[in-house]
């Protein structure tokens, strides 16, 4: 299954190399990865996404916050939270496209029923923006395919996450208000102290 985690960490030069490494070594996959500045000037904000058992999860969060660069973790696909993607499209829309000079047309109808929106207009394409769920920038794909229209280039953000309406751990404690899981340290989770049957395989171990 698809787990989805976002780790605050430090803004520091190695620390994506580091995060990478530490999946690597645990045999998982990443299946997207995002990063970019949070609401603090010093820390960066990771979206990863993996692809990894049910009962791993524990030991994936136990693992990041081993890192000395790690700030904060928090698993948002098993909570409500909002999930996002930005994806580019650009469509070949000119004289010598299939459906010829009907393609521009066409191609507005569909960014509308999607709710994309055109970013570019060249005389042989149209680049399209679209926010939203993975599945609806899929469904959009699968039609301009369907329609016979030849996808140009595709570039996809990956997910981005957020919990809907509920401060994580560090903003409650920067608030003052405790939190409901007062009497927790995730920071003193030890992967290595976790049971055999949701141990994950390590290339590396000899």
């Amino acid at each position: 299954m698809l787990h989805t985690f976002v780790a605050l960490v430090q803004d520091k030069p190695g620390v994506l190399t580091r995060v990478a490494s530490l999946f690597r070594r645990l045999n998982i996959n990443i299946v997207s990865l995002t990063v970019g500045e949070s609401e603090r000037a010093d820390t960066s904000r990771m979206t990863i996404v993996c692809e990894a058992p049910e009962n791993a999860a524990h030991r994936i969060r136990a693992s990041l916050y081993k890192l000395e660069t790690t700030v904060h973790i928090d698993e948002v696909n098993r909570s409500e939270g909002v999930v996002r993607e930005l994806c580019l499209i650009k469509v070949a829309a000119g004289p010598n496209a299939p459906h010829g000079l009907h393609s521009r047309s066409q191609i507005f109808e569909l960014a509308q029923v999607f709710r994309a929106r055109v970013v570019d207009l060249a005389p042989e394409s149209i680049m399209l923006e679209m926010t939203g769920s993975a599945s609806k920038i899929e469904g959009l794909i699968q039609v301009i395919r369907e329609s016979n229209y030849e996808i140009l280039e595709v570039s996809r953000t990956g997910r981005m996450a957020m919990r809907r309406g509920q401060h994580t751990s560090r903003v409650l404690k920067a608030l003052g208000t405790k939190g409901s899981g007062e009497g927790t340290d995730l920071l003193d989770l030890d992967p290595d102290a976790l049971p055999e049957d949701e141990a994950l395989p390590n290339e590396f171990d000899e």
